[in-house]
This record gives C-alpha cells, structure tokens and sequence, in this order.
C-alpha cells in the first residue's frame, strides 16, 4: 500500500513538472534534444522535465526519424542549407561530372543548362548562376579526385554567396 502511494505522488510529480503551466522556458527541450518524432511528441510538455526530455531524445533517437526529418526538412526539423534536396541534382551531377566540369569551365553549355533546371535556377537568372559558376571553378573542382558529395556541396556554397 506505502509502495502504491509512494508510485503516485511520483507519478504525479513528474504529470505536474511535464505539464505546460510549469515549463518556464519553452523551446529548452527542443533545444536539448533536437528534432524528430519525439520533439512532436512531447511538445510543449518537456521544457522542465528531465524525465520527458530523457524520453524525447530516446524517441528521436530510437526511431531513426531524426535523421530522415534533417534531410527533409519535416518532423520540425531544419535542412542544413548545404543540402541539396533533389535526388536528380545528384544523379546528375554524378552521370556527368566530366561534361558538367568542361561547360562550368567555359560558363555554358547543355550540361550546364540542365544543372540549373534541376536547381530551379529562374531564367532570368541563369546567366548570372552562369558566371558564378564559371568564376569559383577551382572552388567547385578542388582536385581530380573530386567526389560527388564534393562538388554539389561546392556549388551550393558557390551559388549561396
């Protein structure tokens, strides 16, 4: 019988430290265990609570969604602003890294063109994109041995600035 009501006036510590009228400082938990299905699960509820936000960051964790929600961008999850979100940008770039090199080196070319469809690049700012581009050369192609991952992270940091 002690133990019973021992487990409730635990129980019900903890119900009343999650609750939202007891989280002084909202936004901590997200802060402390990042994003992804637990951070959804228990918003709003775990800024004060150490015992939820063990039980978030376990659920974010266990769950292998943080991971997808940080490629996509769901799951309030934020995409790294290197990332390149379309699958077809890297297939791409991977079928024709020598064409695409020779038509980034020259600032045109139908290579170069297609790139910046499947980057979304509007027209009017193509040949813009182009002479940017063009200009970081050595910054996109930093050495023969040159990987995928490389380059599309070099143009993306080309192209933000």
């Amino acid at each position: 019988m002690k133990k019973a009501i021992a487990g409730m006036v635990v129980l019900g510590l903890c119900v009343m430290l999650a609750s939202p009228a007891f989280a002084a400082k909202r936004g901590q938990a997200k802060r402390n265990t990042g994003c992804g299905l637990g951070t959804m699960l228990f918003k709003n509820s775990a800024d004060d609570s150490m015992l939820l936000q063990a039980f978030q960051a376990t659920t974010n964790g266990t769950s292998g969604n943080q991971t997808f929600g940080v490629t996509t961008g769901t799951s309030e999850c934020e995409q790294p602003s290197k990332f390149a979100q379309n699958d077809q940008v890297n297939e791409f770039v991977l079928a024709n890294m020598d064409n695409l090199a020779k038509d980034i080196a020259m600032g045109q070319g139908e290579t170069l063109e297609t790139l910046a469809e499947l980057l979304q690049v509007p027209e009017d700012q193509r040949a813009a994109f182009y002479g940017k581009l063009q200009a970081s050369f050595a910054k996109i192609f930093t050495s023969k041995e040159v990987v995928l991952a490389g380059v599309v992270d070099n143009i993306a940091d080309v192209t933000a600035n």
